[in-house]
């Protein structure tokens, strides 16, 4: 059978970031992987975000776009049966931030998949700048996303305080008894290190944490209904300007409660991938990119917030 393994996380907290590294650890252990990514957006920016990790160990299958649940659930069913016929050993799933974990758990029960499919690794990232204050559906999917993790990642814990690491924990505790979750969260539970100093032992760890059986009380909405995206195809704003009008957008009421902005702008050096939550903005070069910009959120006014990128 092939392994499966699970890679959750709310708008921004950083599931491609570690996913580069997991990929890269099980390609160099010899495995024959494959990654697929569930992007919210019509682009799937987040795939392009690994291309280089594309090699004879390592393939990428996307699915891209808003749809409703079941239609979503369609295509990841015909993705994954599709994988399972082309010779992959693991297979690392890496959903939308605003995916209900349910969901993934629903079509591995299906005919053929259960007979050829076994879940390996459930991992949820949460970021240790998390906003204290979220809508109850954000909240229903923090909590859902780290109910059945083998192991809780906090992101970004190198630039947070202990009190706002605390803070984050404290708040993923609350999520979880909001929705009546059976688990209880440890310290043991939780990986609270600078990515970039994990080691091999890490790594080995992480593929041995496996995951947990919890139940929760199910809060009943579609997604795709709650939160929204305003894609932006080729506005032709220089990155300077990106850079300085995105912080806005998170404070700007009449642009809704936005959550997330991530894409890419190419300047004199080449493509940049901007990414942007509430806690500030962070830019790095890419070998390649599309000039897209994404913004999710929930009530978004998509006029209002071009206005605001372009003034």
């Amino acid at each position: 059978m092939v392994q499966v393994d699970l890679i959750t996380g709310f708008l921004g907290a950083g599931k491609t970031t570690f996913l580069r590294r997991y990929a890269a650890y099980l390609t160099a252990q010899g495995h024959h992987v494959c990654i697929l990514e569930n992007d919210f957006g019509a682009v799937n920016v987040d795939a392009m975000l690994v291309q280089d990790l594309l090699g004879e160990r390592c393939e990428i299958e996307t699915i891209s776009g808003g749809c409703d649940c079941d239609t979503h659930q369609r295509r990841m069913r015909t993705k994954l049966i599709s994988m399972a016929m082309r010779g992959f050993d693991r297979v690392v799933v890496e959903p939308s931030g605003i995916f209900d974990v349910d969901e993934f758990f629903d079509v591995l029960r299906d005919e053929p998949l259960d007979r050829w499919y076994t879940l390996g690794n459930v991992f949820a990232v949460v970021d240790a700048l998390l906003p204290e204050t979220l809508s109850p559906q954000a909240e229903y999917i923090l909590a859902s996303e780290a109910a059945s993790a083998g192991r809780i990642l906090l992101s970004r814990s190198q630039l947070a305080t202990q009190a706002q690491r605390e803070s984050a924990i404290d708040h993923l505790k609350r999520a979880l008894a909001a929705c009546k979750c059976s688990r209880t969260l440890t310290e043991e539970d939780f990986l609270i290190k600078d990515w970039a100093d994990l080691e091999d032992a890490d790594l080995a760890a992480l593929d041995a944490c496996g995951y947990q059986h919890a139940d929760c009380e199910k809060l009943c909405f579609d997604a795709h209904d709650a939160f929204g995206s305003a894609y932006f195809l080729e506005l032709g704003l220089p990155r300077q300007q990106l850079e300085a009008r995105i912080p806005s957008l998170f404070t700007d009421a009449a642009c809704g409660r936005v959550l997330r902005v991530k894409g890419f702008v190419q300047d004199a050096a080449g493509w940049v991938e901007l990414n942007a939550t509430a806690d500030g903005l962070t830019t790095a070069p890419i070998p390649a990119g599309q000039e897209v910009l994404i913004v999710i959120g929930e009530g978004l006014d998509k006029e209002r917030i071009e206005t605001v990128l372009r003034s």
